[in-house]
């Protein structure tokens, strides 16, 4: 099976599983009369939105280069990576500002519905479904190099987070009475807090490669070792880096014998090159300029 189905097949089986559970806690949410628990529906709302942004995406990264591409398609994967955190900012936002309303609602006062066991029962179900469909999404993103099924797969990931916020909130306010059903929004407010940091570091990384950001100096440092592994070049410089997607390209200048022939210039530099795609991947982008050793 090509890399194009394997992510289409992962993103199906966590859309199935997103749409199911959405269902769940929305019921569940408004009968066990749950702020945490509709939140937390909300977050699997969003979750379902993304596995729909992913399947739009992959088919349009998976295309060869062409005459308007020549370094192929693949940023379209880290559009659809943006996408991802920006829907996951989105929901934390919302998830928080509806919690915090509540909050004040009860500073003033009011005094809040005691969430049902339904609610509870809904927010176990999903930490078990979700923390299953984080190990398998994101082995199969890594195995599969793609950023973005592997954020995606910290999307099920966080969305078991924040369930166990929510059920921690909702045992809470059911355990201790009336008197705790605070802990109920208190708990969504939590699970936003820190859906805005697994979307700030989807954003990042995403606009970090779309803005051409350099690897990072371990990464550059181990191209420079690599480089100067064959004792015939020296002095590795100029070193450019780039991720497009799921590839990664590499320009740098290097000095070797003024002397050698094109043909041993040109077979070194090959080695070279397949050295580097052994390390960083087959479709590596390596272009390197010889020049002479002073």
């Amino acid at each position: 099976m090509n890399r194009e189905k394997e992510i289409y097949k992962v993103t199906l089986v966590g859309s199935a599983a997103n749409l199911l559970l959405l269902a769940i806690k929305f019921v569940a949410g408004v009968l066990g009369r749950s702020s945490a628990m509709i939140a937390d529906a909300v977050h699997s709302l969003s979750d379902f939105f993304t596995d729909i942004i992913v399947l739009l995406f992959v088919k349009v990264s998976a295309k060869p280069q062409d005459s308007s591409h020549d370094y192929g398609h693949g940023k379209f994967e880290t559009i659809a990576t943006l996408f991802i955190g920006l829907a996951l900012m989105g929901a934390a936002i919302g998830i928080i500002v509806s919690g915090s309303l509540k909050f004040a609602r009860w500073l003033g006062g009011e005094t809040l519905e005691v969430p049902g066991k339904l609610a509870l029962i809904a927010a176990l179900v999903s930490i078990a479904v979700k923390e299953v469909l984080y190990r398998y999404t994101v082995a199969k993103g890594r195995k599969l190099n793609s950023q973005a099924v592997v954020a995606n797969a910290w999307h099920h990931r966080s969305d078991a987070l924040s369930s166990i916020g929510a059920a921690i909130g909702i045992g809470g306010a059911i355990l201790l009475g009336e008197r705790w059903a605070v802990l109920d929004p208190l708990a969504s407010i939590v699970v936003g807090a820190m859906l805005i940091k697994v979307a700030w570091d989807l954003l990042k990384g995403s606009l970090g490669e779309l803005t051409d950001q350099s690897l990072s100096a371990g990464e550059e440092s181990e191209i420079e070792n690599i480089i100067t592994s064959f004792p015939e070049v020296s002095h590795p410089h100029n070193l450019r880096t780039r991720r497009i997607g799921n590839r990664i390209a590499i320009e740098s200048h290097i000095r070797m014998d003024g002397d050698l022939s094109l043909n041993a210039a040109h077979e070194l530099a090959s080695a070279i090159e397949n050295k580097l795609k052994e390390r960083f991947g087959p479709e590596t982008l390596v272009t390197l300029h010889m020049e002479p050793r002073k």
